[in-house]
């Protein structure tokens, strides 16, 4: 590996490790408005990422996504996130399903699990990011994890935009860039899904006065 791989391995694993960290942080925190925060300030680190594989793999694509992340999930999502956090009156995840503690435990067991699943293709491979790989893997059984152990609507909504995150960035660096359209496309997945979830925040909010989605196990009666 010459300087100029190696310089970009280096790059490519810190930038994944700090997504990874900010992942993590999501399930230490309570205040609904830090795991907007969180979210905000791992998506600043994609879209460098995006910006960093561009730069180093020549793929001038990888600019333009990379600026879409930059608007989108740093500033149009967290704005709208806050926005909802504002009209349903959610402040924090004061229950979880998993207390802190365990869930720091149990993230710490998903990203050994992570590097476990990985090795064989970081192995073989001979991508300049594949350091990496084990980090973007680790931040999708988080964002996962993030999703099933808390129980506000919200707080899923924000493990769920975490969750593409690590796909992004997992499919970025297994394939040092990935075509512009399909992007895209996954852009307009999450959107069509994000709004879906304001809808179910929404009605939750209006049937049960809060986003709890253990109240949804009233709907059976």
């Amino acid at each position: 590996m010459n300087d100029h791989d190696a310089l970009f391995a280096q790059l490519a694993t810190l930038s994944a490790s700090v997504a990874l960290l900010f992942g993590i942080a999501l399930l230490w925190r309570r205040s609904l408005s830090a795991y907007i925060k969180a979210f905000r300030r791992q998506s600043l680190v994609l879209a460098a990422a995006f910006a960093l594989i561009g730069y180093f793999g020549r793929d001038h694509g990888l600019y333009l996504i990379a600026l879409v992340l930059l608007v989108l999930k740093g500033f149009i999502i967290p704005w709208y996130l806050n926005r909802l956090q504002a009209q349903v009156g959610a402040e924090r995840e004061a229950q979880p399903y998993v207390n802190i503690a365990t869930s720091l435990i149990v993230a710490g067991l998903l990203v050994m699990l992570a590097y476990a699943i990985t090795r064989p293709l970081v192995m073989v491979s001979k991508l300049p990011t594949r350091g990496a790989i084990p980090l973007a893997v680790g931040l999708i059984f988080v964002g996962l994890f993030v999703i099933v152990s808390r129980r506000k609507a919200l707080t899923q909504i924000v493990g769920f935009l975490v969750l593409e995150n690590g796909i992004a960035l997992l499919a970025a660096l297994c394939t040092y860039g990935i075509p512009l359209i399909v992007e895209l496309g996954v852009f307009l997945d999450v959107l069509m899904g994000f709004l879906v979830m304001q809808v179910i925040v929404y009605q939750i909010r209006s049937t049960f006065e809060s986003i709890d989605v253990e109240q949804l196990s009233q709907l059976k009666h």
